[in-house]
């Protein structure tokens, strides 16, 4: 699918106008948004990383997530230029390390991303994994950082249920908007405890590489009898089943990259895809969940 008519197009928008997630405080925001990590790396993809980008914002995918890690800020500085004359339209996501997430240095984080965005505020702001800064430290800086109009509410990331339930107990931190963890067909360990708490608390998850990475894990899937099958039968490929399947039952916003507008065009198109009762049991059937909880899986 290299090209969509006007048709098709209204189509992919509405289904993902359709398909939204809320936020604790009410927001909606797309089910199917756009990654960018390892976007910035390759000076000379830089304006067809930028017009994907675009194109992802045109077709509803209106989460953009990124990060001061990738690629040293220049996955901000790609975002930023993308997002030039439709901030309005994107719900801007960054991440903050871990390292920075103390007073001074987290304020000092937010501004240079900030500035690299071009923007004068993020709409969600994450910690991108939890290192050796306190929680209440964390906390208090971005509960500030809301006050001063800098973010719009913040969150987490690759926080284990362990990890979420010590950070409610911090004063503000049932602020947390979400918690963004690595989830897809092949890696189902958060359904066990972590989905259902975090579902029971209003509080979505959202899922960083929904499409697994590139290698043989991801083969494994897609080339598994049951999601070519049911791709077969939708008519689409089978990558976009694998992100139809991650947002199946709401509650989730799937943040897969796409550095191409071929790849975006695929991604955005998944938000038609409606998987039966029969097909979702299938895919059940062939990728169970653990029995029992086991580590988060990271990346």
């Amino acid at each position: 699918m290299n090209s969509l008519n006007g048709v098709r197009k209204q189509e992919v928008e509405a289904a993902n106008a359709a398909r939204r997630v809320k936020l604790p405080d009410g927001t909606l925001v797309s089910a199917i948004g756009q990654g960018t990590w390892n976007i910035g790396e390759n000076p000379s993809r830089r304006e067809e990383e930028i017009a994907a980008l675009r194109l992802g914002v045109e077709l509803g995918m209106n989460v953009i997530d990124t990060a001061e890690m990738y690629g040293d800020g220049e996955s901000e500085s790609i975002v930023g230029e993308a997002i030039r004359g439709i901030r309005e339209n994107v719900f801007l996501v960054s991440k903050v390390y871990p390292h920075n997430a103390g007073r001074d240095r987290l304020a000092r984080s937010c501004e240079a991303s900030l500035k690299r965005l071009g923007t004068d505020h993020l709409d969600l702001y994450l910690l991108h994994w939890r290192g050796d800064v306190p929680l209440e430290e964390t906390v208090e800086g971005m509960e500030r950082l809301v006050k001063e109009g800098k973010i719009s509410r913040w969150g987490v990331s690759n926080f284990d249920s362990k990890d979420m339930k010590e950070l409610l107990d911090v004063q503000g931190g049932a602020n947390c908007a979400t918690n963004q963890v690595l989830y897809h067909l092949g890696s189902r360990g958060i359904e066990v405890e972590l989905l259902p708490w975090q579902r029971s608390k209003l509080m979505p998850i959202m899922a960083y590489s929904p499409l697994a990475q590139a290698g043989a894990l991801r083969k494994g899937l897609v080339n598994s009898p049951a999601v070519m099958e049911i791709a077969e039968a939708h008519g689409v490929q089978p990558l976009q089943v694998l992100l139809a399947w991650s947002i199946r039952e709401g509650g989730v916003i799937a943040i897969p990259k796409a550095s191409t507008r071929e790849h975006v065009l695929l991604n955005a198109s998944a938000g038609l895809i409606e998987l039966s009762k029969e097909e979702s049991v299938r895919l059940n059937e062939a990728f169970p969940k653990p029995a029992f909880r086991v580590p988060l899986d990271v990346i």
